[in-house]
């Protein structure tokens, strides 16, 4: 499979009129041959307040085209000259049977893992990182977990016994831990603004210490929790403030800025993920498109890290162009 840039796309066809995956990069039945897989999952059966999640992979994608348009900023480069991407498009869910869905979010996720591409996952809401850490962990072990949320997705369900998986995306990651899918020890979460009474082991980072904090410092305080070994990155969009992210189910004020997740993300390049999601964009709330565009943003940000890791050039900032 050669990579297809976004460059000879460009040529042929405008930004804002092509077929819809991300950077328009190639449809694909089978992420056989390539390095990065991009998978949507349009669910938002176990949102607990606003919904409209399902549509988030279209808008994510829609929002993507014109980040194809010019090089990487910075670093200058074309990811996609760097690393062989393929957009499998969206699982397909049997919305009348929801006791199906898990299982049909890890086995899509499982089959394109299994040909050893990393993949990116475009939601839906939070939910579905469960089902997709299982499957990476299945191949990779147990994760560490990096998660930007306002929310700590760690509260008990009262219906629910301990391990036993319920249709909530605010309880999902204390599944993860009792489980065993993830490592808590090794585990952190960025930007959190909601109270949980029991973090089960887990860091947290919340807002105030983020906004206290530099870019580098935050990376250096993830980087210390997680130290080696494969990580698992999910990115609820609500870890921006509602200023910037106005299109997700459950904002919370007093979020990051998306310069500042942006620096921090560009920070964790060294890191071992073996795969990552971009959830809790809705599209009937956003404004002007902005929410999916941070959206967006934050995957073709995960593509560079993988294409520096193949050998693209990347360089510092030029803060101040010289006449």
């Amino acid at each position: 499979m050669s990579a297809v840039t976004s460059s000879s796309i460009i040529a042929s066809e405008q930004t804002f009129s092509t077929a819809r995956t991300f950077l328009r990069i190639p449809h694909a039945g089978s992420a056989e041959g390539a390095d990065v897989a991009f998978l949507g999952i349009p669910f938002d059966l176990a949102t607990s307040n606003r919904p409209g999640a399902r549509l988030g992979p279209g808008a994510i994608r829609g929002a993507s085209g014109q980040l194809a348009e010019l090089p990487a900023y910075p670093g200058g480069f074309d990811p996609l000259q760097h690393v062989r991407a393929v957009d499998l498009g969206d699982v397909y869910l049997h919305y009348g049977d929801s006791r199906s869905i898990p299982g049909a979010i890890e086995a899509a996720a499982a089959a394109a893992i299994a040909t050893g591409a990393t993949l990116f996952c475009l939601g839906g809401d939070h939910f579905i990182s469960y089902p997709l850490l299982k499957a990476t962990a299945a191949r990779h072990g147990k994760l560490a977990l990096i998660q930007f949320d306002a929310h700590p997705d760690t509260w008990q369900d009262p219906k629910a016994a301990p391990g036993e998986l319920a249709m909530d995306h605010g309880t999902m990651f204390r599944t993860a831990v009792e489980t065993g899918i993830i490592d808590p020890a090794r585990s952190i979460q960025v930007g959190i603004r909601t109270w949980v009474d029991d973090p089960l082991g887990i860091a947290i980072l919340d807002n105030v210490a983020c906004d206290d904090a530099t870019p580098e410092g935050i990376a250096a305080i993830i980087r210390q929790v997680v130290g080696e070994g494969p990580c698992y990155l999910t990115v609820d969009i609500d870890c921006l403030d509602p200023a910037y992210a106005p299109g997700t189910g459950t904002p919370v004020v007093g979020g990051l800025t998306p310069l500042k997740l942006l620096r921090v993300l560009r920070a964790l390049c060294d890191l071992d993920v073996v795969g990552c999601d971009v959830v809790e964009v809705s599209p009937p709330y956003d404004v002007a498109g902005i929410t999916a565009l941070n959206a967006a943003t934050i995957m073709y940000e995960q593509l560079c890290r993988v294409a520096r890791k193949q050998g693209a050039v990347d360089q510092s900032y030029p803060r101040l162009s010289q006449p």
